[in-house]
């Protein structure tokens, strides 16, 4: 097998294509033939070892992949060999081969697009689980999407109307929000040249956002939450901006908010029967057309530091993934 190597954490620029030992899987694993894999923000931070999960080094990055499962470990019951399947971990995807958790592969029917499957399941299973878990979004309330034009802000939006929410989508440019507009928002907001706090006074009459989606940080966390409806909840599903926001708590005091932190990952962990349930629903909604994971461009897997530098400048819209030969 080969793959992109990560012998120290100084950036993209030190990833080495390798050839290395094809692994064995655990009697609880899977291998993987890896046909595709998705970049995300995670593993930008990974390889500079600023993510809040530090891999033993040396370690292979590309936290979600999809291909065929090669091989299965003794302990494993509901996959088989040959079976499609999407998988998320922490590493292990930018390669021809990878070992996975097979209670974190989700079996998939023939007919899903390898390149759509490598895209689907982190900024589903996040969003899934931060609006209708955490969140508790209802058909008729309003939901607001910060980074919408991104991953799993596409996702956010996606998912938001196929609950019967209103969406209002904020992006950084306009081209952001015409994209946001193709993927079912209600309204759009350009927060590098329009007031996030007017725009949403007008939007919603004053009442505010219900939930807030927030992936991104930075400077539009308070002033998004300074405007959240009565009794609102707040996700924090990361910091793409770079800073983490301090908010005053007497600010959630006065609306009745509430502050909730998401972290699918360890959900999918601890509690991985509600979490193949929901995944298996998601399953069920592409099948039937409710969302549709939406890829910005596809590169071969050779590929891997150009994409790094496109993620990096924040030029991606929706998912942008890799793929080996056949």
């Amino acid at each position: 097998m080969h793959a992109w190597l990560c012998e120290q954490t100084t950036g993209v620029d030190d990833l080495a294509w390798k050839e290395l030992p094809t692994p064995e899987p655990g009697p609880k694993d899977v291998r993987i033939r890896v046909q595709a894999a998705s970049l995300n923000f995670p593993d930008v931070l990974i390889v500079q070892g600023k993510y809040q999960t530090k891999p033993e080094l040396p370690f292979v990055p590309g936290a979600e992949f999809a291909g065929l499962v090669e091989a299965v470990g003794t302990d494993v019951k509901h996959l088989h060999v040959g079976q499609k399947v999407a998988c998320v971990g922490a590493t292990g995807g930018f390669a021809t081969h990878a070992i996975a958790p097979a209670a974190l592969c989700v079996p998939l029917p023939e007919s899903f697009p390898a390149t759509e499957a490598a895209a689907f399941t982190m900024i589903y299973g996040t969003s899934h689980h931060a609006l209708l878990d955490r969140g508790q979004l209802k058909a008729g309330e309003t939901l607001l999407v910060l980074g919408a034009a991104g991953g799993v802000g596409t996702a956010a939006v996606q998912i938001g109307k196929a609950v019967g929410a209103t969406v209002i989508a904020a992006a950084s440019t306009d081209e952001k929000c015409a994209y946001c507009t193709q993927q079912g928002a209600d309204h759009t907001i350009n927060y590098s040249r329009e007031d996030l706090r007017d725009r949403l006074k007008e939007i919603t009459h004053g009442a505010g956002p219900d939930v807030i989606y927030d992936p991104v940080g930075g400077p539009y966390t308070e002033p998004a939450f300074r405007s959240i409806a009565w009794r609102g909840r707040l996700l924090v599903i990361g910091f793409a901006a770079g800073e983490i926001p301090a908010l005053r708590l007497n600010l959630a005091l006065v609306k009745g908010a509430s502050i909730v932190g998401v972290f699918w990952g360890r959900f999918a962990q601890s509690e991985p029967k509600a979490n193949a349930a929901m995944m298996e629903e998601l399953v069920r909604w592409h099948a039937a057309g409710k969302i549709k994971p939406r890829l910005d461009r596809t590169m071969p897997m050779s590929g891997l530091k150009a994409a790094y530098a496109a993620m990096t400048l924040r030029t991606i819209k929706g998912k942008l993934v890799l793929v080996n030969p056949d």
